[in-house]
């Protein structure tokens, strides 16, 4: 049974999810979350939050592979500097665990969760609550992503 990492990454709030492949191709929830820094902390040690807490969510789980969103943004370039930072900080920590990394653009995780690349966020949700068969959508937002992420890191490795 393969066990996935999803990141979806950011500086304040970095979403988690690990989804595990069964043999018969079933969808399991393994964990889910987020790692919050706090306001108000300089960026240098938010990113330092940011990746020991990553590690030791790696050494926790022992995941196999990890998928990570790739960076998208449309008008607010600082925002996606510093969105930047995070996913670099990210793969750093996913890399030196010895893990291959998968990147998904948030429309291939909408085409690979919900079967549609313009897929709204409450429908990718749903799916992901469907597909890992929860009893709600999971919270926050950042894990839901996460764990949509995961599952697409998983159906993409399987081909």
């Amino acid at each position: 049974m393969t066990l996935a990492l999803g990141i979806d990454p950011g500086t304040a709030t970095t979403g988690y999810g690990l989804v595990r492949l069964a043999p018969d191709g079933g969808l399991e929830a393994v964990d889910f979350g987020v790692i919050l820094t706090p306001p108000h902390t300089p960026d240098h040690e938010r990113l330092l939050m940011l990746y020991r807490d990553l590690k030791e969510l790696i050494a926790r789980h022992s995941p196999d592979t990890c998928g990570v969103e790739k960076l998208f943004f449309q008008r607010n370039v600082s925002t996606a500097i510093v969105v930047g930072q995070a996913r670099g900080v990210v793969l750093l920590a996913i890399a030196e665990a010895g893990l291959d990394i998968g990147e998904y653009t948030p429309n291939e995780v909408k085409q690979a969760v919900a079967g549609y690349g313009s897929a709204d966020k409450r429908q990718v949700q749903e799916m992901v609550r469907t597909l890992l068969a929860l009893p709600e959508i999971p919270k926050p937002d950042d894990a839901a992503d996460a764990l949509a992420v995961a599952i697409t890191h998983l159906h993409t490795k399987r081909f």
